[in-house]
């Protein structure tokens, strides 16, 4: 398969979230428009970002809400469960610790680490705190699919080295700084900064 931009992925989940409303609702069938019109963006960009994958919905008919719905989870990788790492058990570690939306999803977090004494031995809504010593180690034995990084910007790069040395190929990085990782492991880095500087331009920006 081609490379897929993440742009387009991104819209994926967003057509995936309106799609699981929609079933909720009882709705059979949706419109290119409709899913357009939910996810901002416009008819011909939800039918090219759905053509990378195959062949959906009929002409004057729409889409099949569950068998898009579906298919979205297949193409998202979202049919089995992926063990994810917390790598730091600050305020951020935390919260990610708490959201119920990544079990509902199929994020299953196995264990948190820190390097504070103590909050090692501690547990996040149930996950253990381990020391970050153990590390290499447990990523042997646990073999988890994803590691968040949820520490300051000082030490993420290090730790980051750590995490592929031991296998990880997927990392969700909270630090706030570019990390350089090897081209077979794929590092996503939410900045929030730059998220709110999106939000003040929409604002500043307002017709």
């Amino acid at each position: 398969m081609k490379r897929i931009a993440d742009s387009t992925v991104r819209r994926l989940s967003i057509y995936l979230r309106f799609l699981e409303e929609f079933e909720g609702r009882g709705l059979a069938t949706v419109s290119s428009d409709e899913l357009a019109r939910r996810g901002g963006t416009t008819s011909a960009q939800v039918r090219k970002d759905l053509s990378f994958f195959g062949s959906f919905g009929k002409r004057g008919l729409g889409y099949s809400v569950p068998e898009l719905a579906t298919a979205l989870r297949e193409i998202l990788g979202l049919g089995r469960e992926w063990r994810v790492v917390i790598v730091g058990a600050g305020k951020i570690g935390a919260a990610l610790a708490q959201y119920r939306g990544f079990k509902q999803r199929g994020f299953t977090i196995v264990a948190a680490y820190d390097t504070n004494p103590d909050k090692v031995g501690g547990r996040l809504d149930g996950i253990e705190i381990r020391d970050i010593a153990r590390l290499e180690r447990d990523v042997a034995a646990d073999h988890p699919d994803i590691a968040v990084l949820a520490i300051p910007a000082e030490g993420a790069q290090a730790v980051l080295d750590r995490l592929v040395y031991a296998g990880i190929k997927a990392v969700l990085n909270f630090a706030p700084m570019s990390l350089h990782a090897p081209s077979d492991v794929t590092v996503k880095t939410v900045n929030m900064a730059m998220e709110l500087e999106g939000l003040s331009f929409a604002l500043t920006n307002r017709e």
